[in-house]
């Protein structure tokens, strides 16, 4: 373990969305693959304590940890490139700086002193900062929002603070910006990117490195300038092009020798870099052999970031499987009974995404139906594998009232609240949430693609299959294939007599990482090939 840690801390300017995330788990991947132990932390801005109780349409997919966490998307960026877990110490909100500095306030611990930004808010935002100092060779530190706004500048004023304290040596500012490309007058223009750089160096920041995203190259003389205008050495002015996909950033940065400035400017031993097993599978992605139309039904669609984490371990699942993943994006509001078999049915596989409230459901309920009856690969994910329970007990178990006590509250609610969750009045962070174990049945399809009597996956709901209704759900033909260690919660359900039919009360999509993907996704993922080369056949 190193004595201290090196610390990278990553800022984005002139506009949002440009993929702070994406770089931050890319020069992550790049420092691993030269033998550095690296992790990456999330500083978000907002005063939301978490991103839990926020709508998925305004901030996309909250990403659980095994240790139950609600946090940003972010993450789950990292722990797919990086292949390890994170935790709630590696995301940190506004909203839980100020909690935690008010209520020391409450209680005195400040012995009467006037609470200000700084140096009190600063002085919590550095200490969690550090927490892992010590432990990684490298801690990088996304900062969240754009240089400018005002509730990001406790977290610049933290990081200029934390780089004075541990010095430059071991310390490295990369800000991301924006050169964009003015069609009507065939020019590239620098000028966001100084003014975006001035704004960082205003607040006492000086940017060792500019990453540029920019649809097209950036000319020698572009960079050039912008590495006189902006203080920065001109080898450091690294173009951030669009790529085919993210998983090919990592190996962009690396032929811009990003890894070796960055082990350079902050004295890391000099080591090979190695992305062969990286190079493979991206190719995989890029040139498939095969093609699949996967129908991804949800009542979020018009924000796809909502359900980020599927579509990232369909690519996984697709390059595993040789397979190019044709997401097509399904509103449940739109789907009915009467046409479902119209939009449904030049598609190889189906996923029912998960949710919360009533809205779409009885869409999702038709897209099964179709599904269940017309021998379609299925796969159906919390609130998915919720309604695959409704849809099978009102059609199959012949109880036309079958709900879920989240819709609608009655004798037949198949899917009803768990005791310990009646009791709960505050919305964020009580849900059944983080990594819970579960148990296999073999000769099911789970244990087929788990290949293991005993898993464990993570959580984030708070109804579950209601235990009343398990006999006659069993006798109908649905097998119940994964429960908790005692037996009491199921975890998974499927149809044997059906080609694919598998519902988990989990979030698989949590858990794949590139190159590796998860066992069902890879497993959906082939029957899906599997009816697509028959219908071809």
């Amino acid at each position: 373990m190193p004595k201290s840690s090196k610390f990278i801390f990553i800022t984005g300017g002139v506009l949002s969305s440009l993929g702070k995330g994406i770089a931050s788990a890319s020069i992550g991947l790049l420092l691993k693959q030269r033998g550095f132990t690296v992790t990456v932390m999330k500083f978000d801005p907002y005063i939301n304590v978490d991103p839990g109780t926020m709508n998925p349409l305004q901030h996309g997919e909250v990403f659980v940890t095994d240790d139950g966490a609600e946090t940003d998307l972010d993450l789950g960026h990292y722990e797919r490139y990086l292949d390890v877990s994170m935790s709630r110490q590696t995301n940190a909100t506004a909203g839980q700086v100020y909690f935690d500095v008010i209520s020391r306030e409450r209680r005195g611990e400040y012995l009467g002193k006037t609470v200000q930004v700084i140096p009190h808010i600063t002085d919590e935002i550095k200490k969690r900062m550090r927490t892992f100092d010590g432990k990684f060779d490298v801690i990088i530190i996304e900062i969240g929002g754009t240089v400018g706004d005002i509730e990001s500048l406790p977290f610049l004023e933290a990081s200029r603070q934390l780089t004075l304290e541990v010095g430059r040596a071991n310390a490295l500012n990369i800000h991301l910006t924006f050169v964009p490309f003015i069609r009507s007058a065939g020019e590239l223009k620098t000028k966001p990117t100084q003014h975006s750089v001035k704004a960082l160096m205003e607040f006492g920041i000086m940017p060792d490195i500019l990453l540029c995203r920019s649809e097209t190259k950036l000319p020698k003389d572009i960079r050039a300038k912008i590495a006189l205008f902006c203080n920065v050495e001109e080898q450091s002015v690294i173009e951030a092009l669009d790529a085919e996909t993210i998983y090919e950033v990592p190996q962009l940065f690396a032929k811009h020798n990003l890894d070796s400035i960055i082990a350079k400017k902050l004295h890391l031993k000099r080591s090979t870099l190695n992305l062969e097993t990286w190079s493979r599978f991206t190719h995989r992605i890029k040139a498939p052999k095969h093609h699949v139309n996967i129908a991804l039904v949800g009542k979020y669609v018009k924000l796809q970031d909502a359900y980020k984490s599927i579509t990232e371990a369909f690519i996984h699942a697709g390059a595993i499987n040789n397979t190019k993943v044709q997401v097509h994006w399904i509103d449940s509001e739109e789907l009915t009974d009467e046409n479902a078999a119209e939009v449904l049915k030049d598609m190889n596989g189906i996923l029912v995404a998960p949710g919360f409230g009533s809205r779409g459901i009885e869409g999702k309920l038709s897209a099964i139906r179709y599904v269940r009856e017309q021998n379609i690969p299925f796969f159906g994910i919390c609130l998915g594998m919720q309604c695959s329970v409704i849809e099978f007990a009102r059609n199959v178990c012949n109880m036309p009232e079958a709900n879920s006590a989240e819709f609608k509250k009655n004798k037949f609610n198949v899917i009803d609240m768990m005791p310990d969750q009646k009791k709960i009045t505050d919305k964020g962070g009580t849900m059944r949430l983080g990594a819970y174990p579960c148990t296999i049945k073999k000769r099911s399809k789970a244990f087929a693609a788990y290949k293991n009597e005993h898993i464990s996956e993570r959580h984030r709901h708070r109804y579950e299959l209601n235990n009343d209704f398990r006999d006659i759900l069993e006798q109908h033909g649905m097998v119940l294939s994964g429960t908790s260690p005692d037996g009491k919660l199921v975890e998974i359900v499927e149809l044997p007599k059906h080609r694919w039919f598998v519902g988990v009360q989990f979030h698989p999509e949590l858990k794949s990482r590139a190159v590796t993907g998860h066992p069902l996704f890879i497993a959906f993922i082939k029957a899906s090939l599997s009816h697509a080369l028959e219908q071809f056949a």
